[in-house]
């Protein structure tokens, strides 16, 4: 599992790679909302979860899949973007897991993700 007090995520952007490669760990009712990837990172939303791919070693062959399941949101923050500083950011709080920050960088649907949070959670 990725240590996320420690795991130092790059800016996030929209980008559809991660979705792929995700894609045999969904459920059959699963969905992918968006997606989102650093140099080599990335994170995906789903119908059901959150899936933070690391990917490790100097190859990047080796990947860790962690999923993080809305039903184990307690809460959770969004910063928007502003005039000058473009990024906007996500912090959730997981039931025995903690803070969970990603960081995003241009184009990002950050209020859209804050709905589809509070759809699983309300």
């Amino acid at each position: 599992m990725i240590d996320f007090n420690n795991k130092g995520f790059f800016k996030l952007k929209q980008n559809n790679e991660y979705a792929e490669r995700v894609r045999s760990l969904l459920l059959d009712d699963e969905q992918v909302v968006d997606a989102y990837k650093s140099m080599r990172d990335g994170v995906v939303f789903t119908t059901k979860r959150i899936i933070a791919v690391n990917v490790q070693g100097i190859t990047g062959s080796k990947k860790d899949f962690t999923s993080l399941p809305y039903k184990n949101i307690v809460a959770y923050s969004v910063e928007t973007s502003g005039t000058f500083d473009l990024d906007s950011e996500l912090e959730i709080y997981f039931s025995s897991l903690g803070l969970v920050k990603f960081e995003f960088t241009g184009k990002t649907a950050i209020v859209e993700i804050s709905k589809h949070i509070s759809r699983n959670l309300l």
